[in-house]
């Protein structure tokens, strides 16, 4: 991130604290970010090396990331290459979605670039990396409302090219929207330096560019700031966004805020931006704060329930069932040891609204359900019953 200039002024966001209260079902999940882990992607991201966009380094970074996010659980279907040029330079962007249950076309961005200029770029943008890294992992199984796309771009450090090629070409096409966009929450440079008073965030908002996205995006910041309190021991202020990879989506009229660093570590797009000279215990506050308002903006579930696509049966009898492929596409498959047993399968929404039926076909074609979670409920004659979440991706 290149920043000249910082104006502040001190958040007084937790007198809305009315609006937004703690939710337990958060706060456990927002504890569950792991020091550990969040050291180790620091200093694993280290060993890669300046990874200037278009080099080795940058190239094994991406598939370093795409390895993290496939031993996590997320599928083939889930996890995107997108590749872009300028000039000379090849690079990906990594897109990995997680789809909502109520709302699946409608995404939350959380993103942040993994490309660096001149050393490792532990602190930019490391920290951030390792912050979604950390979210997707422990949110791949919580049910949300909206979908989540986490991106990690490529290309901030000579222009925001990744974030400008995927808001122009992906978000956008031509002047037709493509993508329906809550929000994007962008984390660059929150690693702090170390033997600093790292006690404070900054929520960023959109003052420029599009006025017309502004007080969506006030509303947000606030928002963020709030969630910070709830979720972490950090205390916030309020910035204004600049240089980053939110700017792209803000030039599109959508909704942006972000993270940054409160005291400035000065030691971006520098040798010294090493994992000796950051702060972790601040980045593993930021994670904390990051997967509290992600939850609060996907609209989490709010019990301590995951959502599971290989479910135990809920009713004896019923493990004799196998029902596949899941996630599905086009055509739902349901087998019985028991060929001349009959049965019928219900598909309904996650609000129990019952959408496809068939009986004693061992196939149900789906192509006419939008992406999202499901529940499927295979009865047969002798009152055997069983249920499962099934997750439709095309």
């Amino acid at each position: 991130m290149k920043k000249t200039a910082v104006f502040l002024f001190t958040s007084l966001a937790l007198q809305n604290i009315g609006a937004q209260s703690l939710i337990p079902s958060y706060k456990t999940r927002a504890d569950m970010v792991s020091q550990a882990n969040i050291t180790n992607n620091l200093t694993s991201l280290e060993s890669l090396g300046v990874k200037t966009t278009g080099s080795v380094a940058n190239t094994n970074t991406f598939n370093w990331l795409k390895n993290k996010y496939i031993s996590y659980g997320y599928t083939a279907n889930q996890i995107v290459e997108d590749p872009f040029s300028f000039g000379s330079t090849n690079s990906k962007n990594l897109v990995i979605t997680k789809t909502g249950t109520v709302y699946p076309d409608k995404y939350v961005i959380i993103c942040g670039h993994y490309d660096t200029i001149i050393g490792p770029g532990v602190s930019d943008n490391g920290s951030g990396t390792s912050i979604l890294l950390e979210a997707a992992r422990i949110l791949k199984d919580v049910p949300t409302e909206y979908s989540i796309k986490f991106i990690h771009f490529s290309g901030e450090e000579q222009g925001l090219y990744g974030s400008y090629h995927y808001a122009d070409n992906v978000a956008y096409q031509g002047n037709t929207r493509k993508l329906d966009i809550k929000l994007v929450l962008n984390i660059d440079q929150v690693g702090g330096q170390l033997g600093n008073n790292n006690n404070t965030i900054i929520c960023e908002k959109d003052t420029g560019g599009q006025s017309g996205n502004n007080a969506a995006s006030a509303a947000v910041t606030q928002e963020l700031a709030v969630c910070t309190g709830l979720y972490s021991p950090l205390q916030t202020s309020i910035s204004n966004a600049y240089s980053s990879d939110y700017m792209p989506f803000e030039a599109k009229g959508y909704t942006i805020t972000g993270f940054y660093e409160y005291v400035r570590s000065e030691n971006e797009h520098s040798s010294n931006d090493t994992f000796a000279n950051i702060d972790p215990v601040y980045v593993f506050n930021v994670g904390k704060a990051a997967v509290g308002a992600l939850q609060h903006f996907a609209v989490a579930s709010t019990t301590n329930n995951i959502l599971k696509t290989n479910e135990t049966p809920i009713q004896k009898g019923a493990d004799t069932v196998n029902i596949y492929p899941n996630p599905v596409k086009n055509q739902l498959t349901v087998d019985f040891p028991q060929k001349d047993q009959s049965f019928n399968i219900e598909i309904s929404d996650m609000t129990g609204n019952i959408l496809l039926r068939s009986e004693n076909k061992n196939n149900i074609d789906t192509t006419t359900l939008h992406n999202g979670v499901y529940m499927v409920t295979v009865k047969t004659t002798k009152n055997n019953a069983i249920t499962r979440k099934i997750i439709i991706e095309k």
